[in-house]
């Protein structure tokens, strides 16, 4: 009797050690939407912030998660959130864009329910509705890979988000009514890293240690260059994708692109540049961020380093030298096969040219001649019994 008390009670133990050691598939948060004063490039404007922060708080999960993310809207105005590179999958109405998610009206709120179902990776988030996106409302978005699934690189020592994106100094109300009185965006006043201009950022390493940085274009129109001063930048995935470790001395990111790269802190110990500057503009736009390495000996010294400008050929090549890792485990164990793309026969081809104009004196841009129109109230919207009886979708646009 006592031995079958005793196993009993081994027994329950490990239950519950195997409940307390059990992965969690859920992660909630809870986001307070608001207006705030900002001062990123030294004059004063109304930014969005989200629980007080700009840019917004990351998230940080893991493949297959449930991201359970409760947005309050406290603006005058709706406010929608898309998530940049998240698969929805049979959930197309949680991508938040319009037409497809209905928006939050003032005052009210809406839970995100997304689940990172095999993706891992770099992304994130951004306001998607009224060009908020020119007063924040965005932030990092990182899949780690689960503990069982190998990753082709040794932990790194540290792994920071960089976000980077041209600036305006006006708020995006007075921008939104320049495009709607048929003008272009004129040029940015300047480039932020991580909501900071020039000088405002730092990045704090150890010397000899490795680190990784997950780096997402959130701008508004420019094309980027990012480089670190004296340190070869290694490229290891980019939108979820492991790829070959190519070594780079700078990486372009595009619109909406992101990244990740390692570099080491292999330098002598003192404090580096890190510079971020447009391209493919005859003005450059350029922007630094410190490196500080923790038994730095001095502060940065000499010009920041130059990058590419103009050349559209640099960009291309560097482009093309990207390679899908095969070998690497992506969010589930590789396959061990071979993919034999070029046995495909290609039976169409579709091209997709962009192109910007005036539609009713309100400056718009297309693919192939076609521009997005909203409708009157959003698809999705559609599917509720009532919807005729909402008020607010006329004040989205």
């Amino acid at each position: 009797m006592l031995l079958h008390l005793v196993v009993a009670l081994f027994c329950a133990t490990a239950f519950l050690f195997s409940i307390a050691g059990a992965e969690d598939p859920y992660r909630f948060f809870n986001w307070n939407v608001t207006y705030g004063d900002i001062y990123p490039l030294g004059v004063r404007q109304t930014g969005i912030l989200i629980n007080g922060q700009f840019p917004g708080p990351d998230i940080h999960s893991v493949t297959n998660d449930n991201l359970i993310i409760n947005v309050y809207n406290s603006l005058d105005e709706p406010f929608l959130l898309s998530w940049n590179g998240i698969q929805q999958r049979r959930n197309s109405f949680e991508d938040g864009v319009y037409g497809t998610t209905c928006p939050i009206p003032p005052g009210k709120n809406f839970t995100y329910i997304l689940q990172v179902k095999d993706q891992i990776g770099s992304f994130y988030y951004f306001p998607s509705l009224a060009f908020h996106k020119a007063a924040g409302g965005f932030g990092g978005i990182r899949i780690l890979s689960r503990p069982r699934i190998p990753v082709p690189f040794p932990d790194p020592a540290g792994d920071y988000t960089v976000l980077i994106g041209d600036w305006y100094k006006s708020n995006h109300t007075d921008l939104k009514a320049h495009l709607d009185g048929g003008n272009k965006l004129p040029f940015p006043d300047g480039i932020l890293i991580n909501g900071r201009g020039p000088g405002g950022a730092s990045f704090n390493v150890e010397q000899g240690k490795t680190y990784r940085l997950r780096i997402s274009n959130v701008g508004l129109q420019n094309s980027l260059n990012f480089r670190i001063q004296n340190h070869r930048l290694t490229l290891v995935e980019v939108e979820g994708t492991h790829t070959l470790q190519t070594s780079y001395s700078s990486i372009d990111l595009h619109l909406g692109q992101s990244c990740s790269v390692l570099f080491t802190a292999d330098q002598p110990a003192q404090d580096y540049y890190i510079v971020v500057s447009s391209r493919f503009t005859n003005l450059v736009n350029t922007t630094t961020a410190t490196l500080r390495y923790s038994n730095s000996a001095g502060p940065v010294s000499g010009p920041p380093p130059g990058g590419p400008t103009i050349q559209i050929d640099w960009s291309l090549n560097q482009a093309r030298s990207i390679r899908t890792n095969l070998t690497a485990s992506g969010a589930r164990p590789n396959p061990q096969g071979s993919y034999h793309y070029g046995l495909i026969n290609t039976t169409r081809t579709i091209r997709l040219a962009n192109s910007a104009g005036q539609i009713n004196g309100k400056q718009r841009y297309a693919v192939n001649s076609v521009s997005f129109v909203p409708a009157d109230t959003p698809e999705t919207c559609r599917l509720f019994p009532n919807w005729r009886s909402f008020s607010h979708w006329k004040h989205i646009r």
